[in-house]
């Protein structure tokens, strides 16, 4: 069964539990914030990307307010390829052709409905390897 860690600061929590319980086939681990105290989201996106790194995990999906700053802090990380999607369309490109093994959500910026069509369409799509699978090792130097 795919593993998922999931993680947001206080504006993503409602979407990260919405999406928890609409997505039942996967194993959750939930990386927090649990509260709806405000709170850092570069603590959550470190959570989800050593879940990754020390393959506790398959897959991570990082929500804050705007995505950007979920984003950039995810991407610092070597073999992390955050992709920050607003549309089903951009989700599915972003793993079969970039290869994102974390899904950013802006919390703001999408309703729950639409959110949970894109982690959809982003785990439904396979990864196409080959000259995509270059171009990462061309980010990993």
């Amino acid at each position: 069964m795919m593993k998922i860690t999931i993680g947001s600061d206080h504006r993503g929590i409602e979407l990260k539990e919405k999406i928890k319980a609409s997505f039942k086939d996967f194993v959750w681990m939930d990386a927090g914030a649990n509260g709806a105290d405000r709170t850092d989201y570069p603590i959550y996106a470190k959570r989800v990307v050593d879940s990754l790194l020390n393959k506790q995990a398959d897959y991570g999906i990082l929500i804050c307010g705007s995505g950007i700053g979920m984003s950039i802090a995810a991407n610092r990380y070597p073999k992390i390829y955050a992709a920050l999607c607003w549309n089903e369309s951009v989700a599915k490109v972003a793993k079969s052709d970039d290869g994102a093994n974390v899904l950013i959500l802006p919390a703001d910026y999408v309703s729950i409905d639409d959110a949970l069509k894109i982690v959809k369409a982003w785990m439904d799509a396979e990864f196409k390897g080959g000259r995509y699978q270059d171009r990462l090792e061309l980010i990993d130097v």
